[in-house]
């Protein structure tokens, strides 16, 4: 399979790249900062995004994962730049990256599959956090309709929900002993992840065995969303 990462240079993206890679497949990193071999991308410029996906030539997966936190702070402080930057690339440049690889799948006849990477905030808000679970609120909204419009294409589309992952977005919580134990005792399991928790589900909603799932987002989160 040739697969597109959006995202792909560090954290979750960059896991679920090297994953895909080691299962033999082909796999293209589209970020800001790529890697050798990989795309500039800016999810939130249309532009930047066809060229990176014609470069990328036809695919056979999708993996929309690029996403910021940019800030938090109670939505009374909020600062609006920072309200407006996460859904530039958390919201408006999912869909942006997502209707454009559905059109090239769509005109090449191919029966692919989209995973976008949600969070658990979406369903569960965490006070400071509201303009980041907004986003992925309005993410997994995005990903059921995708699922519905694009059945008739073959075309499957599916998305994650991790809870709290160590990556360098979460490196300072990870850094604060007290910031982490408050994390923990909110899942049951009583860790936080890491990206090799969220790596195989991303690749089995990606596979041929998911092959009858669409229109799903599926928490992988400790038993967090139980509390």
């Amino acid at each position: 399979m040739r697969v597109l990462v959006t995202g792909g240079a560090s954290g979750i993206g960059r896991a679920v790249a090297e994953a895909f890679a080691a299962q033999g497949d082909e796999v293209v990193v589209g970020d800001l900062t790529p890697p050798p071999g990989g795309l500039p991308m800016d999810v939130t410029d249309p532009g930047s995004v066809a060229r990176a996906l014609d470069a990328a030539g036809p695919l056979d997966v999708l993996v929309s994962n690029a996403g910021v936190v940019g800030g938090g702070g109670p939505l009374t402080d909020l600062p609006l730049e920072v309200f407006d930057h996460a859904v530039a690339v958390n919201l408006r440049g999912a869909f942006i990256v997502l209707q454009a690889a559905a059109r090239r799948m769509i005109a090449a006849g191919t029966a692919g599959a989209i995973v976008t990477v949600s969070s658990i905030g979406a369903r569960q808000p965490t006070a400071g956090l509201g303009h980041y679970e907004a986003t992925k609120a309005g993410l997994d909204a995005l990903t059921r309709t995708a699922a519905l419009e694009l059945a008739p294409h073959g075309i499957r589309v599916n998305g994650v929900a991790p809870g709290p992952v160590h990556t360098p977005l979460t490196a300072g919580l990870m850094a604060d002993p007290v910031a982490r134990a408050a994390w923990e005792s909110r899942i049951p399991l009583r860790r936080i992840a890491t990206t090799d928790d969220v790596t195989p589900l991303v690749l089995f909603l990606a596979s041929p065995a998911a092959r009858h799932l669409t229109g799903t987002v599926v928490p992988v989160d400790g038993g967090q969303l139980l509390t």
